[in-house]
């Protein structure tokens, strides 16, 4: 019998825990590893790990500036097979955007080829493009030959890759940064490059300035697309002084360049015949130009920007995007108003400064404190660098010592060499030579047996020395570190000032002057137009006041099997009130009516009316107006008409319904009746002071009429003095007037009696 003595696989092994601490325990893993390895940025060089991985690649490629471009199907190649094992086309993603100048202030990435545009369209796949490293990734990585930072290994332990990269390029803030990890994310405007360096040069000279100090040089962001940030200096101060907040960023309005050369920063582009146009030369960051366009496009085809004509792109390597005015005689500041408040051409970027420190701890920090943990790195970088290079100029003059004593003996040493079996183990001993000193010895060409070399060498031995003795000052010397950084950072400033293309500032932050309140209502072009809503529900609009005739509908043609419900005179400019039985209100504008050509169009397609709902009333509205509302079972209230708009499609919940109630009289109260007159399905009259009826916003209201059988058929109200009138039956089109109404007048919710001889037979008024 064979026994088998295989031990058991552990990740075969069953474990018996709970459900809710095995899944908080994984998922706390995962938490923590988006967290700290994929989501939010290092402080000290402003990347995430794809992004630093992405461009130790391409060091490791040697794409540098002044070498060819390679594929960029090469470099995603080396990242996801050494570095980083994650999708190529998430890599691939991650490379565009380093390279794209309208996502990054200042690219790390220089690409060849179709790298994606500002209209939101994607780029070429890799295999058709080509990079390389920019100026400023060099400058980002400066130093990691140098010890400067610890080389961690990758995830399959074949290779090492850097912790963070070394260099003094200020990368955070001048490239920004944004992402989503579990329970927190990061969003980092991009800055000037000038204005980071001069405030971080005050920090470093006065390491207790205050933020407001700060804010004197440091304006706040400085967009890859330009645009204006128009919140006030303390909104911008203090968002960074918390490292939270919301800034507004608007495109520039611009018409290009005037006989004089100047920009006119009004956009106001004129034309002949008094006729102009608005220009755009700038778009909020993160804002894809063909996404502007088309929002601009629907809302002149919806007609809500009705004072718009039309939306032209202009582009070419410069964005220009013409907004064509409805007529000359528009207001500009309201056109650009309207496209502030009705476009994203005014955004919102969320600034959130959370970012990982030296112990990879997130953190939201405030602008100064941000400074200071980057110099507090910088200055150990410095100090690392400085180590790094005395332990060399250590190793270097231990060799130049032991070269300087066989020169100095250099027949007695070759005679050993030439004599001895061991050689190594006798000049150790005679000229007490360290292991490394004689190796170096013996390994020594004969053609550095010249005199001249013992010179070269104590030369070189000198220079050492110096450079020894510096270093060793700057090591113990905290002022002097302070020094070489600033003078570092001053090098660095050159390169980016506010002269140079790359460094000149593209943001302006000019605090916009208080915004203009319109009405959208005022530019909707005032006509008169007839509304029509037929029984099924099909509304259209009739361009003028199309006589209604007596019947109250007109020469309308209405569909098979449909027919005529209601209808009004209306401008464009009004709102229609819509009332179901339901006891819900909707509202729609006039000026978005159907044409009448046709049938219309269905009234759901453009309100959210439940299937089961009934229209029973159509009114335009009249601000300040009173309505009387009434339902089936005798109770009702008045209600301002203002209180009845409804926002949104899904209208407004006005009077309260439930099984076997509806909402059955909606009409106008003309400002000089004071009566109420309410009349049952038992056809009994009763007519009340119109001060015993409330005003209500929402509810049921208050009993209107008693009733033993049946309920309300119909209500409205009079002017008492002047008594109740009613249509005649027929075709006569004749009104009577019963001018004593004293018989019927009683308190509110009475049971009444018959009305007047002659009152229609439908008990309606």
């Amino acid at each position: 019998m064979t026994t088998d003595t295989t031990e058991p696989d552990p990740f075969d092994a069953i474990v018996d825990a709970p459900f809710d601490s095995a899944l908080s325990e994984r998922y706390l893993v995962y938490a923590l590893s988006t967290i700290t390895a994929r989501s939010l940025p290092d402080l000290r060089d402003g990347l995430k790990p794809v992004h630093r991985r992405l461009l130790w690649a391409m060091r490791q490629l040697k794409l540098n500036p002044t070498d060819a471009f390679k594929k960029s199907a090469r470099v995603v190649g080396d990242v996801i097979g050494k570095y980083h094992p994650h999708g190529d086309q998430s890599v691939y993603d991650a490379m565009v955007r380093l390279a794209q100048d309208f996502s990054l202030r200042y690219p790390l990435v220089e690409g060849q080829g179709n790298f994606g545009n500002i209209d939101g369209d994607n780029a070429a796949a890799y295999r058709y493009t080509e990079a390389r490293l920019t100026k400023t990734a060099v400058q980002l990585m400066a130093g990691l030959d140098e010890g400067t930072v610890n080389f961690i290994p990758t995830y399959n332990g074949e290779e090492e890759e850097p912790e963070i990269f070394p260099g003094i390029f200020p990368n955070l803030l001048a490239n920004g940064s944004s992402g989503i990890a579990v329970g927190m994310a990061t969003n980092i405007p991009s800055h000037n490059v000038a204005e980071i360096i001069d405030a971080t040069l005050m920090l470093i000279d006065n390491p207790t300035a205050e933020h407001d100090e700060l804010m004197q040089i440091f304006h706040g962001p400085d967009f890859a697309t330009g645009g204006l940030v128009v919140d006030s200096p303390a909104a911008i101060s203090r968002a960074y002084e918390t490292g939270k907040g919301a800034l507004r960023v608007r495109g520039r309005f611009s018409a290009g360049r005037e006989a004089d050369g100047a920009w006119e920063a009004s956009g106001i582009e004129r034309l002949g015949g008094g006729q102009w146009q608005l220009v755009i030369s700038e778009i909020p960051y993160q804002l894809a130009k063909g996404k502007l366009i088309e929002q601009v496009a629907q809302l002149i085809a919806d007609k809500k920007l009705p004072i718009l004509e039309d939306v032209r792109d202009e582009s070419d390597t410069q964005i220009r995007i013409v907004f064509v005015p409805k007529s000359r005689n528009v207001d500009p500041e309201l056109l650009k108003e309207s496209l502030f408040k009705l476009t994203d051409l005014e955004t919102r970027f969320g600034l959130n400064l959370n970012v990982l420190d030296d112990t990879r701890t997130p953190g939201v920090l405030s602008l100064r404190l941000l400074l200071l943990e980057w110099v507090k790195s910088q200055i150990d970088i410095l100090l690392r660098r400085t180590q790094h290079r005395l332990d060399k100029i250590a190793a270097r003059l231990e060799l130049l010592g032991g070269y300087i004593i066989a020169f100095l003996n250099l027949d007695r040493i070759i005679e050993i060499i030439r004599t001895q079996d061991e050689p190594k183990v006798l000049m150790m001993a005679e000229f007490e030579l360290t292991d490394r000193q004689a190796e170096a010895i013996l390994n020594m060409r004969l053609r550095s047996l010249r005199r001249l070399e013992e010179m070269e060498l104590r030369r070189e031995q000198g220079d050492l020395l110096g450079e020894q003795d510096e270093l060793n000052k700057l090591l113990e010397s905290p002022a002097r570190q302070r020094t070489r950084l600033k003078r570092d950072l001053a090098a660095l400033r050159k390169d980016y000032g506010e002269e140079t293309a790359l460094g000149r500032r593209r943001t302006t932050i000019a605090e916009a002057a208080p915004t203009v309140e319109f009405s959208m209502d005022a530019m909707i072009e005032k006509a008169p137009v007839t509304v029509n809503l037929s029984a099924k529900g099909w509304v259209r609009g009739a361009s003028g006041h199309v006589p209604i005739g007596a019947d109250g509908f007109g020469d309308f043609k209405y569909k098979e099997g449909d027919g005529p419900a209601f209808a009004a005179h209306a401008q464009t400019t009004d709102k229609l009130l819509i009332a179901c039985d339901n006891g819900r209100f909707y509202t729609l504008g006039a000026d978005k009516l159907p044409s009448a050509r046709g049938f219309g169009e269905p009234i759901r397609t453009m309100l959210d009316i439940d299937a089961g709902a009934e229209i029973i009333a159509l009114l335009v509205y009249r601000p300040g107006a009173q309505l009387l509302l009434a339902s089936n079972t005798g109770r009702g209230f008045a209600a301002e008409a203002g209180e009845l708009l409804a926002e949104t499609r899904k209208g407004r919940g006005v009077v309260n319904t439930k099984p076997g109630v509806k909402l059955s009289v909606v009409r106008e109260i003309p400002a000089e009746h004071d009566h109420i007159a309410v009349v049952g399905d038992n056809r009994k009259l009763v007519i009340f002071s119109l001060e015993e009826l409330p005003v209500l916003a929402k509810g049921q209201g208050v009993t209107l009429q008693r009733y033993r059988d049946g309920g309300l058929a119909d209500a409205t109200t009079l002017k008492l003095e002047d008594g109740l009138s009613w249509k005649m039956g027929g075709e006569t089109g004749r009104t009577r007037t019963e001018s004593d109404m004293r018989l019927w007048k009683v308190a509110r919710g009475a049971a009444g009696r018959l009305p007047p001889g002659g009152f229609p037979r439908d008990n309606k008024f």
